[in-house]
C-alpha cells in the first residue's frame, strides 16, 4: 500500500521553525494500530490522517497520534492539515474537520497565513504540586486546570520561562498530561514552554491545543480578547490569539517541507 504524506512545519514563517506534523491523506481509516504504528514510525510530536467526509457537515474526518498515544486536540497538525488542503485546492477558502473528541474545528485563510479556531477551554485553579516540584520552580504565581488533562502553571517573568530546566521522568509519572507553563511575555504579550512527557514528547515545539487553555486564562487577566503569543522551545514559534465566545481563534502561517510516500505492506 503507498500512502502519500507532507511534513509540514506550522505556526512557521519558513523551514525549520515552528512544529513539524506529517499530514496523511487515506481512503478510509485503518485500524487504529496501524495509524499508531506510522505516527511512530514519523516520529514527529503528532501525525494528522484525514479522510473526506461521507457527510455536508464536515469536508473531512480528521484523528491525531503521538508516537505514543492518540490525543483528544491537537492544534498545530490541524493548521497543517488546513494547509495542506487550502494549498492545493484554491479556490477554497476554508475547510471545516470533524474530530472525535474535540469537536468540529475550522481553517480559513487569513492574509499570506491562516486562522485556526478552537475550543475555548478555561482552565480553573487548582494545586498541581507534584507538576510544580518536577518543573523544578519553588513556587507559581497560579496553578489551574482544565479536565481534559491539561495543567497550566503561571510563573511572573519570560526568564523564568526560558530557563526552565524540568525533570522529565517525574512529568511523565503524571500520565498523560500536557503540562503548559506560561508567563508575560518580552517582545510578545505571552511566552510559554509545553511539556507532554506522558505522552512521549518531552517538549513540544508550538501547541496550538496548549493555547485553547492559555487564551481564556489570559484574556481574563490581560482584559483583551486579542493578543500575541511566543511559545520559547528551541524552534520556536509565534501565535496571534483571540478569544471570539466558545472559540479560540489562532493564527499563524505553514511551510511545506517534505512531500513523499509511505510504503505499508
Amino acid at each position: 500500500m503507498r500512502l502519500p504524506f507532507s511534513q509540514i512545519d506550522a505556526f512557521a514563517s519558513r523551514a525549520f521553525e515552528g512544529n513539524p506534523a506529517a499530514v496523511m491523506p487515506l481512503a478510509a481509516w485503518l485500524d487504529d494500530a496501524v495509524l499508531q504504528n506510522i505516527a511512530a514510525e514519523n516520529n514527529l510530536s503528532e501525525t494528522a490522517f484525514i479522510v473526506a467526509s461521507a457527510d455536508d457537515e464536515a469536508d473531512f474526518d480528521l484523528r491525531w497520534f503521538t508516537p505514543a498515544a492518540e490525543v483528544v486536540l491537537c492544534g498545530h497538525a490541524t493548521l497543517a492539515s488546513g494547509h495542506f488542503v487550502l494549498s492545493s485546492e484554491p479556490a477554497r477558502d476554508r475547510v471545516r474537520f470533524r474530530t472525535r473528541k474535540a469537536g468540529m474545528l475550522e481553517v480559513a485563510r487569513a492574509g499570506a497565513g491562516y486562522e485556526l479556531a478552537l475550543p475555548a477551554w478555561e482552565p480553573a485553579p487548582k494545586p498541581l504540586p507534584e507538576i510544580v516540584a518536577a518543573l523544578g520552580l519553588n513556587d507559581a504565581v497560579e496553578t489551574l486546570w482544565h479536565p481534559n488533562r491539561y495543567g497550566l502553571v503561571v510563573v511572573e517573568t519570560a526568564e523564568q520561562i526560558r530557563a526552565l530546566d524540568p525533570d522529565f521522568r517525574a512529568l511523565a509519572r503524571e500520565g498523560d498530561v500536557l503540562t503548559i507553563v506560561t508567563a508575560p511575555g518580552e517582545d510578545s504579550d505571552i511566552i510559554s514552554r509545553v511539556f507532554a512527557c506522558g505522552a512521549g514528547i518531552d517538549e513540544d515545539p508550538v501547541t496550538g491545543s496548549a493555547h485553547a487553555v492559555m487564551v481564556p486564562y489570559w484574556a481574563k487577566r490581560l482584559g483583551r480578547d486579542s493578543f500575541t503569543a511566543y511559545q520559547a522551545s528551541k524552534r520556536g514559534g509565534r501565535l496571534t490569539c483571540r478569544l471570539a465566545g466558545d472559540r479560540v481563534v489562532l493564527g499563524g502561517s505553514c511551510v511545506t517541507v517534505l512531500e513523499g510516500t509511505f510504503l505499508l505492506d
